[in-house]
């Protein structure tokens, strides 16, 4: 028996830090691990059910292709990796390297996940894409108002008087930061949700704000404009750190309360409360989620955000600031500019860069000299997550060739041609840094892959091989399979940071170089002009947008009209949940005993309306698609909106992303999931 140091590579914010007993090989016990202080309390549900996902019966563990019947047989590795090579080959051959896309996603993260784009060059070329679903309209925002993005450490949270949580449900999304809440509140501070929904983390809060979805940049603004009016700024901070303030505050004059209170649904009374509390409680912290700035108006949002901590002087000091994404631990990238992390359309040597994620269906269809003819899909499931489920069906199956490298047979896996079994964390060591602490931790290899799994490195040194690929090249870029040397890979990864050798990980996580505990503490912003920038000259000559952050309604608001003429009068909400990292974990039965079927939640009053009682099946529709659903009556949602939990698999009844609009966010290429107006009916 052995116990070992790992990490969770999923795409979450806590990026657990782990001990990991083995015995005989196998996998026995998982804890958390305590010198990562942002999650040693204990690991989530998902991370506990682990042993059950790397031994379960619906694993991938060979190669499958697809028969003539549409069912999967087993092949060997030589038969796959001559299937690929031959079919790739005569597709490059005959249209280009570019005709076939490379698509990854981000279920988990790491290291040698570079790899792959470096195979893709010895290719020849590849298409791929840009943007991201998750958090790229918040990343700009913050890097055009603040410079770059980082926060205070997750535990200095514990010194904030006021936390306001804006979009936000930590309770489920990232529980291991509601410890530095509990310790904040047994202090004395107070806690403040904005959220359409009464979540879990809204019970511990002394106001819950249940604001129109998408609205949120208006109400900042109103609130702006009452902390102006009444004099509750830091005019010393200003005066010395933010550029743009008489603009602004010029601006906020457009935002006054009842304004505000028609726009956001919020009463004049609660926004009154709301700048009372922003204006005379410090230090305050605001973390903003990533569901919120899934909307056509959202980077525009998070910059008014970010304005209320700018006006009160709340960055650079304990227990003050911006929480949402935290990249200090991304050493080895450089990830200053969110477009260093997802480009524009723009030609990258070999590779084209040109399908933006947000729009994957329609710009894989849209492409042209050459046109789309085969696929790679690693790591993500986008025929469940990505927007407008049909068209991204559409243009997958429009495809001469697909190969799907995963753990199970997700909707995504069932549409290949060939499958190949993916490796789990335990079955090769990598290095991976976090977003919300500043951690490197290693993952490593602690187990024999089952079965005939192999890791994505060999697989693509092996296609290599087999594509008849430059050798010099192709050793150069990619480890040859075995253990020495992928950590010899590493160490070359690794080398320019001293403190961070495979030894050194192995006995514990480590804070990357130049953590910075407060972030800010220097009160020195990396914007053109050293300045907090609530006016943005970059804002309008990259995105075309006001150089201040004003507020614009959402493309798509409920009562939107219908290509039929039909009016769809409710706003769809698809939040995460705790039970799913999005489409990961439900497969498997510990997860599903819990959570054992989609449900909408819709308000009894709107419920009434449509003869519609709990429990009952109903259909839940817009101009692009439908789904049915069971209906959970919930008063604690907002009356207008309806929710439900994304992630949920075609095959198991779900396909929520066929009701969404494939639309990018105002800055930074985000996928707008949330402009989404639906109505339901019964059945």
């Amino acid at each position: 028996m052995s116990v070992h140091t790992t990490a969770c590579p999923r795409n979450c914010f806590s990026t657990c830090g782990m001990r990991v007993t083995v015995e005989e090989g196998k996998l026995r016990l998982l804890e958390s691990h305590p010198e990562n202080r942002a999650t040693s309390e204990g690991l989530c549900l998902k991370g506990q059910s682990y042993i059950e996902r790397v031994y379960s019966a619906d694993r991938v563990l060979y190669p499958l292709r697809r028969a003539t019947d549409g069912s999967f047989e087993r092949i060997s590795w030589e038969e796959a990796l001559g299937v690929i090579a031959e079919r790739l080959g005569a597709i490059r051959d005959q249209y280009g390297p570019r005709s076939v896309l490379f698509y990854s996603g981000s279920g988990t993260k790491g290291l040698m996940n570079d790899l792959a784009l470096d195979f893709w060059r010895l290719f020849g070329g590849c298409t791929t894409t840009y943007g991201d679903l998750c958090w790229p309209a918040g990343l700009e925002a913050t890097r055009l108002t603040l410079g770059d993005n980082r926060h205070n450490a997750p535990e200095d949270l514990a010194n904030a008087n006021l936390i306001l949580f804006w979009g936000k449900n930590p309770a489920e999304t990232n529980i291991h930061q509601m410890r530095f809440v509990e310790q904040a509140l047994d202090r004395g501070a107070r806690l403040i949700v904005i959220d359409p929904r009464r979540t879990q983390t809204a019970e511990g809060a002394e106001l819950l704000v249940q604001i129109e979805p998408g609205t949120d940049g208006a109400l900042a603004l109103g609130i702006a404009h009452l902390l102006i009016r009444d004099g509750a700024i830091d005019h010393d901070f200003i005066s010395r750190h933010v550029l743009g303030f008489d603009e602004f505050a010029q601006m906020v004059q457009e935002y006054p309360p009842d304004r505000v209170a028609a726009i956001t649904d919020v009463p004049v009374e609660i926004l009154h409360r709301l700048a009372a509390a922003i204006g005379q409680t410090r230090p305050l912290s605001i973390c903003a989620g990533f569901g919120m700035q899934r909307y056509t108006n959202s980077g525009q949002t998070m910059r008014a955000l970010i304005a209320l901590l700018a006006i009160t002087g709340n960055l650079g000091r304990p227990g003050a600031g911006w929480i949402y994404a935290n990249l200090q631990s991304h050493v080895f990238h450089s990830l200053k500019d969110p477009l260093a992390l997802f480009p524009p359309p723009e030609d990258s040597g070999s590779i084209r860069v040109s399908v933006s994620t947000a729009l994957l269906g329609r710009h894989m269809l849209e492409q042209e000299d050459p046109p789309l003819k085969a696929a790679w899909i690693e790591r993500g499931n986008p025929v469940t997550q990505n927007p407008e489920t049909h068209r991204v069906l559409e243009a997958i199956r429009s495809l001469e060739f697909r190969v799907v490298v995963d753990q199970f047979l997700t909707d995504t896996a069932l549409e290949a041609d060939i499958v190949l079994p993916a490796k789990t964390f335990f079955e090769q060591t990598d290095v991976i840094g976090a977003y919300w602490h500043s951690y490197i931790q290693i993952k490593d290899k602690l187990i024999e892959p089952p079965g005939e799994v192999k890791p994505e490195s060999e697989i693509y040194y092996r296609l290599g091989h087999a594509l008849g690929l430059d050798e010099e090249g192709l050793t150069a870029s990619i480890p040859e399979p075995g253990d020495t040397a992928v950590e010899a890979y590493l160490t070359r990864r690794l080398e320019a940071f001293p403190e961070l050798t495979l030894d050194r990980l192995r006995q514990g996580p480590v804070l990357a170089p130049g953590t910075e505990t407060v972030a800010w503490s220097d009160l020195r912003f990396a914007t053109p002009s050293g300045k907090v920038e609530l006016l943005s000259e970059e804002a309008e000559r990259r995105w075309g947008l006001d150089r201040l952050p004003g507020f614009l309604e959402p493309l798509e608001t409920p009562g939107a009209e219908g290509t039929d003429g039909s009016r769809f009068p409710l706003h769809l909400l698809t939040p995460n949940t705790k039970d799913r990292i999005h489409s990961q974990f439900n497969n498997l039965p510990s997860i599903r005993k819990l959570n054992p079927k989609t449900l909408v939640h819709i308000h009894p009053v709107d419920a009434r309306v449509r003869g519609v009682e709990d429990g009952a099946w109903v259909r839940v529709f817009n101009d692009r698609g439908s789904v049915e659903l069971e209906a959970k009556l919930d008063y604690g949602l907002k009356p207008g909106c309806v929710s439900v939990t994304n992630g949920w698999w075609l095959s198991e009844g779900g396909g929520i992303n066929q009701l969404s609009a494939a639309r990018e966010t105002d800055m930074a290429h985000g996928a707008a999931y949330h402009d989404n107006a639906v109505e339901v009916e019964g059945l």
